[in-house]
């Protein structure tokens, strides 16, 4: 009997702006030609989007006009990147509203992100995560990216919903990529799905959505109030009854999305502790 709970996001668009574009525009690239002249072709010729872009940042550091793009250059964007408003204060926040309803029951947070590893750990709130999963690049002598390490797109983001569940989270599982594939009996696994909630902005996180909100958790679509073109968008989100609801991605105390959030995860506390007395008889 699980007494863990778990709040899982996306990053770029649900946590802080396109963190990609934010780090090419950061180094002089017109970020609108790179999707739409360098992407975006690509994706007619029936390339999957996430090793497009990976792609496309591996030809632009060889290219040479900007710049090597190098892990340091990543890593440094991370530290410096903004967040949706907050952002910063929500995991004390969340931990504090769960602790004082239903103390016995477990926190955690996750971050499955179709964007760069490097830069990601780097932000500010890394520290505020069990797990990180996202795009990573191999590296030269000299630190310039050269090709995709891994890639996190579509169904590639519930793998790791599944390690979640089963607890394949942490330096021991480093190197151990089938372990995901091990079977675990359904009362001991560590996070069930239904003691989840995920939050999202994109079409990748589509298969996020459906399998916990089919399973009995929570997922709540958001999108960025600075670019209300995406709102459409995640609107489609609510009619194709992907999420559990639709926000913008802001975390005030006082803001719609955060209140959802806090809802939800003392609802679900509440369900678990109230299994644990169940189970105890």
């Amino acid at each position: 009997m699980s007494d863990v709970i778990a709040l899982i996001f996306d990053f770029d668009d649900t946590l802080a702006p396109d963190s990609t574009s934010g780090f090419l525009d950061s180094l002089g690239v017109d970020t609108q030609q790179f999707w739409t002249k360098r992407v975006d072709p690509l994706l007619a010729q029936d390339w999957d989007p996430v090793p497009a872009y990976l792609h496309e940042m591996i030809a632009l550091s060889r290219e040479g006009q900007h710049g090597a793009i190098t892990q340091e250059k990543l890593q440094q964007w991370g530290k410096s990147l903004p967040l949706h408003a907050g952002v910063q204060s929500l995991f004390s926040r969340l931990r504090v509203q769960v602790r004082q309803a239903h103390p016995q029951v477990q926190l955690e947070f996750y971050l499955i992100s179709s964007g760069i590893g490097d830069v990601v750990r780097y932000t500010s709130i890394a520290h505020e995560f069990t797990g990180i999963w996202a795009s990573e690049f191999v590296f030269d002598q000299n630190g310039a990216i050269t090709f995709p390490k891994r890639i996190v797109s579509f169904t590639d983001k519930t793998r790791y919903l599944f390690q979640i569940q089963k607890g394949i989270v942490g330096p021991a599982f480093v190197g151990k990529p089938f372990e995901v594939n091990r079977k675990v009996a359904e009362d001991r696994l560590r996070v069930p799905f239904d003691q989840m909630v995920f939050v999202g902005d994109g079409y990748t996180d589509i298969p996020c959505f459906s399998l916990i909100r089919s399973s009995g958790g929570f997922a709540f679509g958001v999108w960025d109030p600075k670019h209300r073109d995406k709102r459409s968008r995640a609107w489609g989100f609510i009619e194709d009854g992907r999420v559990s609801n639709l926000n913008q991605a802001r975390y005030d105390a006082d803001a719609e999305l955060y209140q959802w959030l806090e809802e939800a995860l003392t609802s679900l506390a509440a369900r678990v502790a109230l299994k644990a007395r169940l189970y105890r008889g």
